[in-house]
């Protein structure tokens, strides 16, 4: 099936496809916690708790700069990459120090992602600053990658592909596949919908179940397309959903919820087996199936159909996998028994 997408591989926006070198060990899962915030607070109250926080940041932001950091371009809560102070970025001269100060401004960590450096340290509330390599086994970052920490090169003749997970434009994850479809992702990195970045103002999304899924889909004229990251489950896990903090499975869909939020209309065009039906369940249940359709693909003889999207590009072409998206149907009524 990969061969027929030879000519979209090269020009998808979302990934630069490229030859695997080194080897890596497969993903983890990770997840956000959730912090309770009080509902009601009295009005005196938050602004001693506005002027206080004001004092902390200020005295924080001293600290800071004092080790040569400038995080005037930092938003609480956020991981942000600076300029390292120690290494200046290493022989790229890249930013590579990823910083991160807490909701309330008065607490900071960091750490330099350059292999040549590793610089790392954090200035907890009320403390003083800590300094030095050290402190990397405390501090948990997500990993800051590139194209060459990752030993990628422009696709060739060999056939293990790299696909890049990015958000806001910033390379967060890397999938690799042959073509015997084994599947390893990097460690320790979020996991995010492959093509965040193309659907953050659409109205409408679609969601496919593989990267090769999302490629045929944009070709057939949908760039409003994205991807699970780990696949399909072999079935409706169970029939209350799981807290946000242990749906670990899913925890793709509440990092990016902020995109997925804004659409009145999503589209799943998961695959028409058992498993990527159950996958197309998993998904309404979480995204609220009112705003749902589902994608029915085309009849391949009297007995079978079209797998998923790129079966039907390849098979029938791209007015074919057209039609199929534009004819989705409401997934509740898709769905009655």
């Amino acid at each position: 099936m990969l061969i027929g997408l030879a000519s979209t591989l090269f020009r998808a926006r979302p990934v630069t496809l490229y030859t695997f070198i080194s080897r890596f060990s497969p993903n983890s899962h990770g997840f956000l916690t959730i912090t309770p915030t009080r509902l009601f607070t009295p009005a005196a109250s938050l602004r001693r708790d506005e002027n206080k926080e004001v004092d902390d940041y200020a005295e924080l932001k001293e600290k800071v700069e004092n080790f040569g950091i400038c995080c005037n371009s930092v938003t609480p809560e956020e991981y942000t990459r600076l300029m390292c102070p120690k290494c200046k970025g290493g022989r790229s001269m890249e930013k590579s120090l990823s910083f991160h100060m807490s909701s309330k401004r008065n607490s900071a960590l960091w750490r330099c992602f350059n292999i040549e450096c590793g610089w790392a340290g954090q200035i907890p509330h009320n403390s003083a600053a800590s300094d030095g390599v050290h402190q990397r086994g405390r501090i948990n970052f997500p990993r800051i990658l590139t194209e060459e920490s990752l030993n990628l090169e422009p696709l060739n003749d060999m056939i293990i592909i790299a696909f890049t997970y990015r958000r806001n434009g910033m390379l967060i994850g890397c999938k690799y596949r042959t073509l015997e479809k084994r599947f390893w992702q990097e460690k320790g990195a979020d996991k995010v919908l492959y093509g965040l970045d193309d659907v953050r103002e659409a109205d409408e999304i679609i969601i496919v179940e593989g990267e090769i899924d999302k490629l045929s889909v944009e070709e057939a004229g949908f760039p409003n397309c994205v991807s699970v990251p780990n696949g399909a489950p072999q079935g409706i896990a169970s029939k209350e959903l799981l807290p946000l903090e242990e749906d670990t499975r899913f925890s793709y869909l509440w990092n990016c919820n902020e995109c997925l939020e804004k659409a009145s209309r999503i589209v799943l065009a998961t695959d028409g087996d058992l498993p990527g039906q159950a996958l197309a369940e998993e998904l309404a249940r979480r995204l609220g199936k009112e705003r749902c359709w589902q994608v029915c693909w085309p009849k391949k003889d009297e007995l079978s159909s079209y797998k998923d999207a790129n079966e039907v590009l390849v098979n029938l072409g791209r007015e074919a996998l057209k039609e199929a998206i534009e004819c989705a149907v409401p997934y509740e009524m898709q769905n009655l028994n």
